[in-house]
């Protein structure tokens, strides 16, 4: 039986600028889930910083205090959403491997690779709204992070977070999806992204329903349909992303020794009624 999120990590790190953090402080401490903010302090020569370089910045940060703790590491931020019951949901980690690395809680673009006997699926996900780290692929994340600082422009838009599972895995680490996403992206859509050619960025399908309004419906006359449109529009995205062989890519599924695991695994998680 996988342990609980709340039993397999040591510490969970908000990250934040200047966003109100107090809805998701709350609900992280009711789950069992204790946390600090990781506020960051605007400095002169962050002045004609790319948002996305700032935001590594803090996860960088979090790194640091990741890498000198016993038990993985728990990083969301500002505008993540969770869900009911969090603290109580399997961890999508295996703890038990050697070679644990990382593991999203809440996915974007996300790929599947295997499946391991215990229901552990490893696999690809970009961005850092929610994750988990274990101590020493922390450590290797500083080396990640002085790559980062010495090739990229600062004042220019960055990718990081997409190249952090290339990264591990190169370094002999296992990154893991899960079944279902532990919470939303409830921030509204980055202007840099949109000016990069990328859209906004939701949950597919959610292990429950979330604990709070997301910010990007809290202003709207009527925020529960526009939580149900966003909602919507991210499960039929899922679904026509699993239909077109993006979740679980043709070739991976072909050349498995578990097919049917994996299959088993991709449209199973899809197999709820809830959005």
């Amino acid at each position: 039986m996988q342990p609980t999120l709340a039993a397999t990590i040591a510490q969970t790190f908000i990250i934040a600028y200047q966003e109100c953090t107090d809805p998701l402080e709350q609900c992280l401490n009711q789950e069992g889930l204790s946390c600090q903010v990781l506020r960051q302090v605007h400095r002169p020569e962050y002045k004609n910083y790319a948002s996305s370089y700032l935001c590594f910045l803090n996860h960088f940060e979090s790194w640091i205090l990741a890498a000198q703790r016993t038990k993985p590491t728990l990083m969301v931020e500002a505008d993540f959403v969770p869900v009911i019951g969090m603290g109580n949901l399997p961890s999508p980690l295996d703890p038990e491997r050697s070679d644990a690395g990382l593991a999203w809680l809440y996915t974007c673009a996300a790929q599947l690779y295997s499946v391991s006997a215990k229901g552990y699926a490893i696999g690809f996900s970009t961005a850092a709204v929610a994750y988990m780290v274990t101590p020493i692929a922390a450590q290797h994340l500083l080396n990640f992070a002085q790559e980062i600082i010495a090739q990229t422009n600062p004042t220019q838009y960055t990718t990081w977070d997409s190249e952090i599972e290339g990264f591990l895995r190169r370094q002999g680490f296992s990154c893991y999806v899960p079944f279902r996403n532990y919470g939303e992206h409830g921030g509204k859509p980055n202007p840099e992204h949109k000016k990069a050619g990328l859209g906004s960025h939701r949950a597919d399908v959610l292990f429950a329903p979330l604990a709070f309004c997301p910010l990007y419906a809290q202003k709207s006359p009527n925020p529960q349909v526009i939580l149900w449109k966003t909602r919507l529009d991210g499960r039929l995205k899922g679904l026509l992303r699993l239909l077109l062989g993006r979740y679980l890519r043709w070739k991976i599924l072909f050349t498995s020794s578990t097919p049917g695991q994996m299959l088993r695994f991709a449209i199973g998680r899809q197999l709820t009624l809830k959005i």
